[in-house]
C-alpha cells in the first residue's frame, strides 16, 4: 500500500466544514479546476458517485466510510488498485483540523503509488483551501441535502 496525506487547520467550527464537505460531494460546490461530483443515492456508506476530474473521463466510486461530523471516505476500483480518498475532521481550539489522505492499495501499489500518487495528491493543498473557503463563506446552497 502506498499513502500521502496533507493536514490543514481553519478557524471555521468543525459544523462548518463537514456542511461544505457534505456540500463539495453531493456536487452543490464547485470551484475552478475542482472535481464534480455526483452523489446517485442519499449521502451514506454504499451509496455510489460518479467523479469528473477537470479535463479528464468520469468514473465511478463509493462511500465506505461515512461517520457524520468526522470522516468520509470514497473508493474507486481501477482493475486491481483501489484508490480510497479520505477526509478526517478534529476539532481544534482555533477551529478544525482536516487531513485529506490517499492510499493506493492492491497489486502493484508499491510500484504504481508513487508515480501516481504525486500526481492525484497535488491539488490537495489548493482542494483544502477551497473547502476552507466554502465553509467560511457558506458558498453552497444549505440544504440539508440537494439528493434527499
Amino acid at each position: 500500500m502506498w499513502t500521502t496525506e496533507y493536514t490543514a487547520e481553519t478557524s471555521a467550527p468543525p459544523a462548518e466544514v463537514w456542511a461544505a464537505l457534505r456540500a463539495l460531494h453531493e456536487g452543490r460546490v464547485t470551484y475552478e479546476g475542482a472535481d464534480e461530483y455526483v452523489l446517485h443515492g442519499p449521502f451514506a456508506v454504499g451509496t455510489r458517485l460518479s467523479v469528473t476530474p477537470a479535463g479528464q473521463e468520469t468514473f465511478d466510486s463509493q462511500i465506505v466510510d461515512l461517520v457524520e461530523g468526522r470522516t468520509y471516505a470514497d473508493e474507486t476500483n481501477y482493475g486491481g488498485i483501489v484508490l480510497r480518498f479520505r477526509h478526517t475532521l478534529e476539532p481544534v481550539e482555533t477551529g478544525t483540523r482536516v487531513t485529506h489522505r490517499l492510499e493506493i492499495d492492491g497489486d502493484g501499489a508499491d510500484e504504481i503509488g508513487p508515480e501516481l500518487g504525486p500526481q492525484i495528491a497535488g491539488d490537495f493543498p489548493e482542494s483544502m483551501q477551497q473547502l476552507f473557503a466554502a465553509a467560511v463563506g457558506h458558498t453552497y446552497d444549505d440544504a440539508e441535502s440537494a439528493n434527499a
